[in-house]
């Protein structure tokens, strides 16, 4: 329970604040039907950051931070070249396989695999992550406990079986995720130290379409992605009425988030709501005064959402934002629970995890 809490405080970005936890993440996206965009990619994140791309066009795994370079052997990028060119065909196959057990034939459709642990350098706790999904649900995962996979749709039924059958493998999970992903996290950890335990302050704007629209607490160029916002009235926390965003890379290393407060003119010009922004770069909170000359109108000039919506489109080599692996994540409660597509169960428990 204690872990699926602490998995779930990284989903949000929380856990950052609060304690200094790590984590290496691995997402494998196989989609079709999407124009301009790569039918195969990868990315591996390190707190969130991406270090290493791989796509179906340039069909080479390159690093994405400098330190990874020095923190990785010669063979490093061939090895995980081939990992991933030896993965992207079982993608391919387990995206049409999934598409006759949903009854499925044209069409928009993606094959998610995520992975990775984490460990806290405090403490020393450890977790892990191991999961698909297909459309952006879940479909299979592992649970660390059992060690038996969970699957919460009918269509992944025989895939847990044969998996489950498979100790084989299982202990090889249990390996790489117990000992060789958190060997490799701490080893990034190091190298990336002066990156990845950078901070710096969110720009904090309030936007509104109209005086009738709800009012937008938007925080953004923020690093590291931990981040708390809340809307007060008359210093108070408040929760009703308020509507929180996920927070979502600018794809320039920093992240932004959103907030909506839905108010009416007349209430917020007779009591004081304010919106208040939390983060590691700060000595004191951000507070910033609903007010009308705070307000910045969307229509006349100010930061619109279509900048917003720019700022993740230009993130693509996040392949959890471009393929909507961000919806999917969405959907869950904590990283302790997962999905796969419906891939093959004969290919996909021979995928290989990277470095």
């Amino acid at each position: 329970m204690q872990k699926i809490l602490l998995f779930t405080l990284i989903l949000f970005g929380i856990d950052s604040i609060f304690a200094v936890t790590h984590f290496l993440q691995y997402v494998y996206s196989g989609s079709s039907g999407i124009p301009n965009l790569p039918e195969f990619m990868t990315v591996g994140l390190v707190d969130g950051e991406p270090f290493t791309y791989y796509d179906s066009n340039i069909r080479r795994e390159v690093p994405r931070q400098e330190w990874v370079t020095k923190a990785v052997d010669d063979d490093y990028w061939d090895r995980n070249t081939q990992v991933s060119m030896d993965t992207e065909p079982v993608f391919k196959n387990n995206r049409e396989i999934a598409k006759q057990c949903f009854n499925q034939t044209g069409g928009i459709h993606t094959v998610q695999w995520m992975y990775g642990c984490e460990w806290e350098d405090e403490t020393g706790a450890t977790g892990a992550l191991h999961q698909f999904g297909y459309d952006g649900s879940d479909f299979i995962a592992l649970d660390f406990k059992t060690m038996t996979y969970v699957a919460p749709v009918m269509q992944a039924f025989p895939t847990k079986q044969k998996w489950d059958s498979d100790r084989a493998r299982m202990d090889y999970l249990k390996s790489y995720f117990t000992q060789e992903c958190i060997e490799w996290l701490k080893k990034y950890v190091s190298y990336g130290k002066s990156t990845l335990e950078r901070t710096v302050h969110p720009e904090v704007s309030l936007l509104q379409k109209d005086p009738s629209s709800p009012v937008t607490c938007h925080a953004t160029g923020f690093f590291p992605k931990g981040i708390v916002v809340t809307w007060q009235k008359d210093g108070v926390d408040i929760h009703s009425d308020v509507w929180v965003g996920e927070t979502l890379p600018n794809g320039d290393g920093t992240f932004q988030i959103a907030s909506k407060l839905t108010v009416k003119p007349q209430d917020w010009k007779t009591n004081s709501y304010s919106c208040v922004v939390q983060h590691k770069s700060l000595q004191d909170d951000i507070a910033v005064l609903l007010e009308e000359k705070n307000i910045k109108r969307t229509n006349q000039g100010g930061v619109s959402w279509g900048i917003i919506v720019g700022f993740v489109a230009a993130a693509l080599a996040l392949v959890a934002v471009v393929t909507g692996v961000v919806l999917w994540r969405r959907s869950r409660t904590g990283y302790g629970k997962a999905g796969t597509s419906d891939t093959d169960s004969e290919n996909s428990s021979q995928q290989q995890p990277k470095a």
